[in-house]
């Protein structure tokens, strides 16, 4: 522990008084005091986006097209209301099927549109 020392200055009926006080203060945790120094570094592990969706189209080789939809409110009246977005992911083993509920994964690019990837099949279609 360090112990810094504040003076409190305070003029009082032209009177001047000079208070002091020890602020104790932490140090820095150990764990980053070693991770700033280790010559070692972690793997760091990318948060990928995920979003749940309906199977809209599967007419394509190892893609898919789905349609995700979100709940938003409107910034001035406050009414909520449905947005929808297009998705085109890879479907690497053409197993979905149009009305499939699915939740994709964001990845790299794998061509012009195709930035997410099949992650898995939450519900069937009936």
């Amino acid at each position: 522990m360090q112990e810094d020392q504040v003076q409190n200055v305070s003029d009082t009926d032209n009177e001047s008084a000079v208070e002091t006080e020890t602020v104790a203060t932490a140090p820095e945790s150990a764990e980053a005091a070693e991770s700033s120094g280790s010559a070692e570094q972690t793997e760091r592990v990318p948060h990928r986006k995920t979003r749940t969706g309906l199977v809209v189209s599967d007419k394509m080789q190892k893609s898919i097209v789905v349609k995700v939809t979100r709940r938003v409110r409107h910034p001035l009246y406050k009414k909520y209301f449905y947005k929808s977005k297009k998705y085109m992911v890879h479907d690497e083993n053409d197993e979905c099927n149009v009305g499939d509920t699915v939740r994709i994964i964001e990845t790299r690019p794998l061509s012009a549109r195709k930035r997410w990837r099949l992650d898995a099949i939450v519900e069937r279609a009936k």
